[in-house]
């Protein structure tokens, strides 16, 4: 069991902000209303996005921290040049549920998590079977529903993937 900083979820929302995909970790995902909280959270977070995306000195796809939502929890963000944008909420107290001493998350920590984020999104979309307009509001229009979520069992075994096994320090998936 992890006695640091982890995942507490996982965030992938469209360019027009619609989600695309959330993945809940231990201990948040036993909570029965945690796809609800975080899914607020997230949402909340498109605006600082939009913010600081919208910096025309950035260069960088990583925004950094968005918000610091608690003592306990923060998200962080990476947006791609065509608006996808993945958020990561940090849990400072870890999997064991209760505050950690002498632990500090820096940017450089969550590089390797978006960066792996990115390449199983790239994965999806070479996927010759999944077409990326199924998720926009515009489809949700035509088929009278919400724009679905991704629903590829690769790439969601590898976000949980991600999840599970992320600490800070940790360089390579």
């Amino acid at each position: 069991m992890s006695l640091g900083p982890s995942l507490a979820c996982i965030g992938l929302m469209g360019k027009y902000d619609n989600p695309l995909h959330i993945a809940i970790f231990e201990p948040h995902s036993a909570v029965e209303s945690a796809h609800l909280e975080f899914s607020f959270l997230l949402n909340a977070s498109l605006d600082i996005f939009e913010l600081r995306a919208s910096d025309r000195n950035r260069v960088d796809q990583d925004l950094g921290m968005l918000q610091a939502i608690d003592e306990r929890l923060s998200t962080w963000g990476w947006q791609t040049g065509t608006g996808t944008k993945f958020a990561v909420i940090v849990d400072m107290w870890g999997k064991q549920g209760r505050p950690s001493t002498g632990s500090a998350i820096k940017g450089e920590d969550l590089k390797p998590v978006f960066k792996a984020l990115q390449t199983a999104y790239i994965r999806l979309l070479q996927n010759p079977f999944y077409t990326p307009d199924d998720h926009t509001p515009m489809a949700a229009v035509r088929s009278r529903g919400s724009a679905g979520e991704i629903k590829s069992k690769k790439f969601i075994a590898e976000v949980k993937r991600i999840g599970d096994v992320w600490t800070p320090g940790l360089e390579k998936f």
